[in-house]
């Protein structure tokens, strides 16, 4: 049932890069019926985001655009404007990342196409929102993570700030796009009117820096870059081992208990300077060199399995091969195999949600550029004659 929660759905995507393909990835998942519009030359930008490549095709487009038809069509022609206006009277759900201001000028804005169709769900996805000084500037996930205080907050004290890795601005920002019309979703059912849904990836980058906002306001102190720790528990970081890293989460004083237990310093949990987490987070550093005086003499695997024996929250540092490989990841079915002609052995990152002991989604191939171009128009009463005149004029592809 939930892996065609949003079967019969129609979503036009009109989204790039990973933010909006994110999105419009969770609904197909579910069950939507996606068709990605994409230009004719090129298409997504991330089709061209390589190195690296599964079998010549990006791997970054793979990862973000499966579950999707792809048209090619130029929305810089009237001819091409008016395929997603005839394409958008019968839709459901309209996404878009464009510039505030850039759909309204090709005739693709919220007002025209929800008069026209006003159980449309219109989805606007932004870089600095749609209002403000800076809302006609284009935007990326480390930009944001730079204009938020992300990667203030983010490294070691004292070396050059750092991104985090994961594009977590662009997917959390495809995280909120599609809840907004998950509840747009459901206010249909009940007034029948389709809304207005808006995320931006600045909204979003505020968001995650929720915690450290807070601790600003309340302390008036900036927040310190900590490495892997955080700065309200101690131990909670990564620490050294013989042979790698173990990250150590205690996130109470009971806790704590444990991991001096386990590595076998448990005088450590009645020192003075430890008994309590205020104490413990007032002289972590010193905290941090007794517990790898001990870390250091084990090797990781030891420290993993002594710390989970007594109850202590820990892991070990993997690596992403170590990571897809391990027995908890495959026994959770968190890589799935989504063969195509083109890549047999596609792999992918499954949706991370069940519902009913279920994994949620029912997952398709990511399409080729342009592969249902043809096969889309028809669906709109659009001639076999009409489609050759508009590829020979280049309105599509």
């Amino acid at each position: 049932m939930f892996n065609q929660l949003l079967a019969g759905l129609r979503v036009l995507d009109l989204t790039q890069n990973v933010a909006g393909p994110f999105c419009t990835q969770i609904l197909g998942d579910f069950g939507a019926q996606v068709i990605k519009i994409e230009r004719p030359a090129g298409g997504d930008d991330t089709r061209n985001w390589r190195p690296p490549e599964i079998a010549g095709q990006s791997s970054t487009f793979m990862a973000l655009n499966r579950s999707k038809r792809s048209i090619c069509v130029d929305l810089g022609t009237e001819s091409g404007a008016q395929i997603v206006r005839k394409l958008a009277l019968d839709a459901d759900i309209i996404v878009h990342s464009m510039k505030p201001g850039s759909a309204e000028a090709l005739g693709l804005g919220p007002q025209p196409l929800c008069a026209a169709n006003p159980r449309l769900i219109y989805c606007a996805i932004s870089a600095f929102g749609e209002s403000g000084p800076l809302a006609h500037l284009p935007g990326y996930d480390p930009l944001m993570q730079a204009f938020t205080g992300i990667m203030s907050v983010t490294g070691n004290e004292g070396d050059d700030p750092v991104r985090v890795s994961v594009s977590l601005v662009d997917m959390g920002t495809g995280l909120w796009a599609a809840l907004g019309i998950f509840a747009a979703i459901m206010s249909r059912q009940q007034t029948g009117r389709g809304a207005q849904v808006n995320a931006s990836l600045l909204e979003t980058g505020m968001s995650w820096m929720t915690v450290f906002v807070a601790g600003y306001l309340a302390s008036g102190a900036l927040p310190r870059k900590l490495g892997s720790a955080m700065s309200m528990a101690a131990p909670y970081e990564l620490f050294r081992t013989r042979d790698g890293h173990v990250f150590i989460a205690a996130g109470n004083d009971r806790l704590f208990g444990k991991v001096c237990e386990a590595l076998g310093c448990p005088g450590l949990a009645s020192d003075p300077r430890y008994i309590v987490n205020s104490d413990r987070v007032v002289n972590r550093e010193a905290l941090r060199a007794d517990l790898e005086a001990h870390t250091t003499r084990m090797s990781a695997a030891d420290a993993v399995s002594a710390l989970r024996a007594a109850g202590a929250p820990c892991s070990e540092l993997n690596t992403v091969a170590q990571a897809m490989d391990h027995e908890q990841v495959r026994t959770l079915g968190m890589i799935a195999d989504l063969p195509t002609p083109a890549v047999p052995g596609l792999k992918v990152v499954a949706l991370p949600l069940r519902v009913d002991g279920e994994r949620v989604g029912s997952m398709s191939a990511p399409p080729g550029l342009g592969a249902d171009t043809d096969a889309v128009l028809q669906e709109l009463g659009i001639s076999a004659d009409e489609v050759a005149r508009l590829r020979r004029e280049g309105v599509i592809a």
